[in-house]
């Protein structure tokens, strides 16, 4: 317990899956919590009544609403110490169906949110001389498999997260990434529904199994935590141990 104690995170996609766990743990360690969506109805439901979470309508792909909630934030709690860019969505559409429409759409919510985010925290951050970053990428941004903009927006992820940590360092800002491979959540329910998939999966996981939401979550909290602190860089891969092949 008081991993976290008395600082203020923000995560988005927290109405569900692995954000939702996130926000789980870092409120029983101590943190108040931003959880922003762009599903409010979701975010009621889940954090309505949770005094330690602050609500957030959040469409990661807007700078005006980036902008608002940030300074909305801070205007409230003077400080954002951490936050997690984990808003994400992806695709079960093969090379040839994919349209400049779904390119940019993944584009715009799976790396340019996470740009955003760190466009309109980062300043006050490095005002701090302190911070945690963490954003969530994807094994398919390491290894040859899917050819689509899913994989290029989690590459281009990884590429930010390394050129903030190297540039924001410097300030007392540590910038990390998260690599999961296939984690049970609400987005990668369209698997689940083909046994055959998942099963084939599963056999080339050399730990078996599909991961699950505080598989992520445990190792996120231990970046934000300043049981990190001399992290910064650091690129974790999550996928039980499916890369490693």
């Amino acid at each position: 317990m008081g991993r976290l104690q008395d600082k203020v995170a923000f995560v988005t996609g927290g109405a569900s899956g692995m954000g939702e766990m996130m926000v789980k743990m870092f409120t029983a360690e101590g943190a108040t919590v931003i959880a922003a969506d762009i599903n409010e109805a979701a975010l009621e439901e889940k954090w309505g009544n949770n005094e330690k979470v602050m609500t957030v309508k959040l469409n990661v792909t807007s700078d005006e609403e980036w902008k608002a909630a940030v300074e909305k934030v801070v205007a409230k709690l003077e400080k954002i110490d951490i936050l997690i860019n984990n808003a994400g969505i992806s695709t079960e559409k093969g090379m040839n169906e994919i349209t400049i429409e779904d390119w940019r759409r993944l584009s715009d919510i799976n790396s340019f949110g996470p740009f955003l985010g760190m466009k309109h925290v980062l300043p006050y951050m490095k005002e701090a001389t302190k911070g945690s970053i963490v954003n969530i990428s994807s094994y398919t941004a390491l290894i040859g498999m899917g050819l689509n903009p899913y994989s290029a927006s989690k590459g281009a992820v990884r590429a930010i997260s390394r050129a903030a940590a190297a540039d924001f360092g410097q300030f007392g800002v540590r910038v990390n990434t998260i690599f999961p491979g296939i984690i049970e959540t609400p987005m990668t329910k369209g698997l689940e529904s083909s046994k055959d998939v998942v099963t084939a999966l599963v056999r080339m996981t050399p730990l078996a199994r599909l991961g699950k939401p505080e598989d992520v979550a445990n190792a996120v909290l231990f970046l934000a935590s300043d049981e990190a602190a001399y992290i910064t860089g650091a690129e974790l891969v999550i996928d039980g141990g499916y890369s490693a092949r």
